[in-house]
């Protein structure tokens, strides 16, 4: 017997455009006793055969499409299939940009929902953050040490989004041996940065912020700039390559700031011209607004503020609020670059709140520019959701 699953009546029209989730609300019937991460069929009212993917039966996202190709299956060569395109798809830019870090696989926006890889120098670090991941985990390691042999494989799946799916959080190694640690990875033709993999944030490290880091030096020529949310301050050191004549990086991280201060020695910048705080960073710009300190130029690259859509009324507070407060501590004529990483936080909505946050603090402003995610964290033109970083360069009068 076929296991399937089949969805209630008008329900099928994001699964013909291709969008790859089927949420319990939208299942009609399962045939079959599936368990989870088994391979499903997805059927519309009417038994059209629409997607084949895996079944998620304590989430709300009951089931993610592996193939929109009725002949393809699903087995181990599926994902040497998967990731050799994912590769294959990135090297052009590897080799552009003389990476040794990048992202091999984008979750759902390169077919393989919940499934997340990066590579750093000789590292591949995987987040398995969905059932059917789960459930192929030897297979898709057996990619990776195929693709990569002279790499190990070290899995960070300790994120708490995993218990939605009924899994517990989880970390180690998965083939080979760790190298000591930090590595060191290059960009953007021979910027070096430092990765802790087993402690760092997500995988190790934001590599989705290259473009923006790039970007962000050619603001910075004799400018006093202010790093915050700085994390192992690599705009930062973006800022000292591009001539700022000094760079404060502030993170509530110890460990984040020691790494800041090597990744500045590292690329044989001057380190007199770099100040680390570890502080709160909504506590520490009021203060600074207090003393009436000043910055030509400021990068806001905050963690995420919305996980749920219930969450977010309240980011957008949260980021008014830092961002009036980036505006005050701005000179005349100064440069603003702010984030947000939060998927559910919209390109429009993100810019309101920027403008908002503006006129609060009594600023007219300009934007220059609008940044992205970088390119090898592509966006499904079927699945919106995986443009989650957006940026704007902003000048302030």
């Amino acid at each position: 017997m076929t296991t399937s699953v089949t969805l209630i009546a008008g329900r099928e029209k994001s699964l013909l455009r291709r969008h790859p989730w089927v949420f319990s609300r939208a299942v009609d019937k399962v045939q079959g006793q599936p368990n989870a991460g088994d391979t499903v069929d997805i059927l519309s009212s009417k038994g059209q055969w629409l997607a084949r993917g895996f079944y998620s039966p304590q989430s709300q996202i009951r089931a993610r499409v592996w193939s929109f190709d009725k002949n393809e299956t699903i087995d181990d060569a599926f994902f040497l299939r998967r990731l050799t395109r994912a590769k294959d798809s990135r090297q052009p830019l590897i080799d552009e940009q003389g990476l040794t870090g990048y992202r091999l696989c984008a979750a759902e926006s390169d077919g393989l929902p919940g499934v997340t890889i990066d590579v750093y120098a000789n590292v591949v670090v995987c987040q398995l953050l969905s059932t059917g991941a789960e459930r192929w985990r030897s297979a898709i390691v057996s990619a990776l040490t195929s693709l990569y042999p002279e790499c190990c494989v070290y899995e960070r799946s300790d994120v708490a989004v995993r218990k939605k799916e009924g899994l517990k959080e989880q970390k180690g190694l998965l083939a080979g041996t760790l190298p000591s640690q930090p590595v060191v990875i290059e960009e953007n033709q021979g910027v070096k940065i430092l990765v802790d993999i087993e402690q760092g944030h997500k995988t190790g490290f934001y590599l989705d912020q290259r473009d923006n880091r790039r970007i962000a030096a050619r603001y910075c020529q004799n400018k006093r700039v202010l790093n915050c949310f700085s994390y192992t301050g690599t705009f930062g050191v973006y800022a000292l390559k591009g001539g700022a004549s000094e760079v404060v990086n502030v993170d509530m991280s110890e460990s984040a700031l020691a790494l800041a201060r090597q990744n500045v020695t590292l690329n044989k910048l001057d380190l007199s011209r770099a100040k680390f705080e570890q502080a709160d960073v909504f506590k520490l710009l009021r203060s600074y607004r207090d003393q009436g300190q000043r910055f030509d130029v400021i990068v806001l690259d905050p963690p995420k503020f919305a996980e749920s859509k219930a969450q977010l009324n309240g980011a957008c507070r949260g980021y008014k609020d830092i961002n009036m407060l980036a505006f005050q501590l701005l000179n005349a004529g100064g440069i603003l670059l702010t984030f947000s990483c939060s998927g559910l936080m919209t390109q429009d909505l993100f810019q309101k709140v920027v403008a908002d946050a503006a006129l609060d603090a009594g600023r007219d402003a300009q934007i220059l520019e609008r940044l992205n995610q970088a390119a090898d964290h592509p966006i499904g033109t079927a699945y919106p959701e995986g443009h989650y970083l957006k940026g704007l360069v902003v000048r302030a009068w």
